[in-house]
């Protein structure tokens, strides 16, 4: 999407994400990339097309990032800490990508941040929010289920589990990017029950074994 969003959502997400960045910027990680890593993306055929979603994907590394920008084909908004966006430069170029910043600490501080979430989905846009809210290598993590109870409690959506398995090869890394079947929140279940689904779909993507 294109249209600006200033006059909705005030301060923090002034600045809309910009095609062109995106663009660049793929371009730049599949270059810088292609050296080290392999990527192998599987399950293309369960994301969204024309509407929106919310995609929950494994945290084994900050490679997820820029991978997960790659391996899928629309252009994406993305969660993240807050302390990412603390530098003026670094923070527009966040934005100009789709970043937008959250303070899980200080909930009331994230308001703004909220707010564009469910704006950009309202749009037809997809999210991405990391259920762990940072890395756990090799393992699940236990899980942060605040944001997604906060979002099916408003959005009717599917919602897109996703795995990550780094492999060594060689000289190069074999990263497998795996789409799961999108999980929908029915009016008869809890958000937790809908939160452990997810969970356990994110780990078997993965080849984990779910956070007991």
């Amino acid at each position: 999407m294109g249209r600006q969003i200033k006059q909705h959502i005030p301060g923090v997400l002034a600045l809309e994400r910009k095609k062109w960045v995106c663009d660049a910027t793929k371009a730049l990680i599949r270059s810088t990339f292609s050296p080290f890593y392999r990527l192998e993306t599987r399950g293309s055929e369960y994301l969204p097309r024309g509407k929106a979603f919310l995609m929950l994907p494994k945290h084994q590394c900050w490679q997820d990032i820029p991978l997960i920008a790659v391996a899928t084909p629309r252009p994406l908004y993305y969660v993240a800490k807050h302390e990412l966006f603390e530098n003026p430069i670094i923070s527009r170029l966040l934005k100009f990508q789709g970043g937008i910043p959250l303070n899980r600490q200080k909930p009331l501080k994230s308001r703004d941040a909220i707010r564009a979430m469910i704006h950009y989905l309202k749009e037809g846009e997809g999210v991405v929010v990391f259920p762990e809210g940072t890395y756990y290598p090799g393992r699940m993590g236990p899980g942060r289920s605040g944001i997604l109870k906060l979002i099916i409690s408003r959005l009717a959506l599917p919602l897109i589990p996703v795995g990550f398995r780094y492999r060594r090869e060689g000289l190069r890394t074999r990263v497998t990017v795996s789409f799961g079947k999108p999980v929908y929140h029915g009016r008869q279940t809890s958000g937790d029950e809908t939160f452990d689904q997810l969970m356990e779909a994110i780990s078997e993507l993965s080849g984990l074994e779910t956070q007991t």
